[in-house]
């Protein structure tokens, strides 16, 4: 069958299914202590339609660390080495560009974001990332008043530690913006949302509504009215009357939208996590409309995973631009938004130790059928608790049922200690924490405590122990700049200077790795991509300084001047 004929027989299943959901050169002592052999692939050489020559290239492959020049063909490596070599390489169609000794990097994988969701959310969505609550209250009667009678406002990307007033959204303060439409705001954790006075009506739920298994209503205090406030799975109860009337081309404009705002960071794969066969078929139709730039590892939710396991649709179908990930899973709750269950108490809140959004029977039901049919499984696990449960459920999963290398992963990760960290390396499952938290969300920090954080984000305790973690944003929760990823890793420092969690500090070599070489792994591809190597898919990306020689405080400032994915530039300042 051709790739062709393949594409579009996956798509139509797919589509079926998604109805279901709607500076610095190196001195030539330095370079020639790491330049290794020249490489060549294939056996039977390819000429290259274009050579890079003339930069300072960190290759990530540890045989051959550093390069001047990289030959590609068809969208792959196939020479890397010295000026000398790789040029004399050239015939008399290959393009030849001059990158004036700028660094080189292999193109960054954000092994732990929701791309395709994000995008749809920027084109239908008012953007809630401001800085008071006047002015997300203008912003939402600015989109009301475009809104015909009746329908849905819904916002996104709000952040209740971020705005001047200093305390979260009320009921009140969203009836005063908008009394006469519905109104939705997703905080920017993705695991609570605000909502006025006629959305709670709609929803049917009243002062009396009691809590959700796994969720969470809020009151205020004092008079035990709803707050306006609804957390983890207490957020179906407003699902279920939110019309879907997001289109398949909506879905594809997403895609479109993002991988632009992706690519200009140096991304040049990202993993969905969390995806439907909706998103799935976005990617699909993105890639055949050449306005996919990043390649994407698409988790499907587990709601979705009989019919997928039905369709024949297992982890790794798909090709080097769209392909199926794992299955998705959530124990617990969010880190931003203090729902992520603990051992210990929040700071601050003696009674409050989270929440576990699915029991550990759910866990194990759904992951049994997901392993036993070949999936990769992928389980959001924040707090400690949360974290124990799953490997609990993944080692019952190893032990009933053993696979060569499933590569189970924990998404988030985030609080850990010395037992599970050990658990985590004998399982060779696959932590992917937060990688700009500390320096983009520094004012949450206080609620977990000093001590706490040495634990938190522990790339410094993962790394030590063999473990491969990887760079992950989890956009919209957490900026997806790489730069950012890489400052907050290096210096456990926030935007204000604050540092949490010193003892988690790594390289910035480290810190690349984590980045690259780290996320091709999670995803199975480390054989094709996560290094600049002869064989390799030729993605990376050229910065305007080399971040080995860059002040640890300012690795942010770094500009991305060229993002290449498949041999092609996908963005050039």
């Amino acid at each position: 069958m051709t790739r062709s004929k393949w594409r579009h027989r996956l798509a139509a299943t797919l589509h079926g299914l998604a109805k279901e959901t709607m500076r610095q050169e190196p001195n030539r002592r330095e370079f020639l202590g790491t330049l290794a052999a020249f490489s060549l692939f294939p056996v039977e050489q390819e000429k290259p339609d274009l050579i890079l020559h003339n930069g300072n290239v960190y290759t990530m492959n540890s045989k051959e660390p550093r390069a001047q020049a990289i030959a590609i063909a068809r969208g792959r490596i196939v020479g890397i080495g010295s000026d000398t070599d790789v040029v004399s390489l050239a015939f008399a169609g290959s393009k030849k560009i001059d990158l004036g000794k700028k660094t080189v990097l292999p193109g960054f994988i954000d092994a732990h974001s929701h791309p395709a969701m994000a995008g749809v959310m920027h084109l239908r969505m008012v953007d809630c990332d401001l800085r008071s609550i006047a002015a997300i209250q203008s912003a939402l009667r600015e989109r009301a008043a475009k809104t015909r009678a009746g329908e849905w406002v819904l916002g996104f990307k709000y952040d209740d530690t971020k705005t001047s007033d200093r305390r979260p959204l009320t009921i009140g303060d969203l009836d005063a913006a908008v009394p006469d439409h519905p109104v939705q705001i997703e905080h920017r954790g993705g695991h609570t949302v605000y909502c006025n006075s006629l959305a709670f009506q709609k929803a049917g739920v009243t002062d009396k509504t009691p809590d959700p298994a796994g969720g969470r209503i809020d009151h205020d205090q004092a008079t035990g009215k709803l707050s306006g406030r609804a957390a983890e799975s207490a957020r179906v109860l407003f699902d279920k009357v939110i019309p879907n009337n997001v289109t398949r081309v909506d879905h594809r404009e997403g895609v479109k939208l993002i991988s632009k705002m992706l690519a200009k960071t140096g991304i040049t794969s990202a993993h969905e996590a969390q995806g439907t066969p909706s998103d799935l078929l976005a990617y699909q139709d993105a890639r055949e409309a050449g306005e996919l730039l990043y390649r994407a590892y698409c988790f499907i939710n587990y709601r979705y995973i009989d019919s997928m396991i039905a369709a024949g649709v297992r982890t790794g179908l798909g090709d080097e631009w769209v392909r199926v990930g794992a299955m998705k899973l959530v124990c617990d709750g969010s880190i931003s938004e203090r729902t992520a269950r603990l051992s210990q108490p929040y700071e601050g809140r003696p009674n409050d130790y989270g929440i576990l959004v699915m029991t550990e029977d759910q866990l194990y039901e759904n992951g049994r059928k997901a392993h036993a049919a070949g999936w990769q499984i992928g389980t959001h696990a924040n707090g400690d608790v949360g974290i124990e449960t799953t490997l609990r459920v993944y080692e019952r999963l190893q032990r009933e049922n053993p696979r060569p290398d499933p590569r189970f992963r924990l998404e988030h990760c985030t609080v850990i200690n010395d037992e599970l960290v050990a658990r985590i390396k004998a399982l060779g499952a696959i932590p992917t924490p937060f990688s700009t938290y500390v320096y983009y969300h520094g004012e949450k920090m206080r609620y977990y405590g000093a001590e706490r954080l040495n634990h938190m984000f522990a790339l410094r305790s993962f790394l030590d122990a063999g473990i491969r973690a990887t760079q992950a944003s989890d956009y919209p929760p957490g900026e997806f700049i790489p730069m950012m990823a890489l400052q907050s890793e290096v210096t456990r420092t926030d935007s204000k200077g604050n540092i949490w969690g010193p003892q988690q500090k790594i390289t910035v070599e480290e810190a690349i790795r984590v980045g690259t070489v780290h996320g091709a792994y999670a995803s199975y591809e480390e054989n094709m991509k996560g290094s600049l190597e002869a064989g390799k898919l030729a993605d990376l990306v050229v910065l305007g300084r080399d971040p080995m020689k860059e002040e640890p405080s300012t690795l942010i400032t770094i500009p991305v001047e060229r993002t290449m994915a498949d041999g092609r530039w996908t963005y050039e300042s």
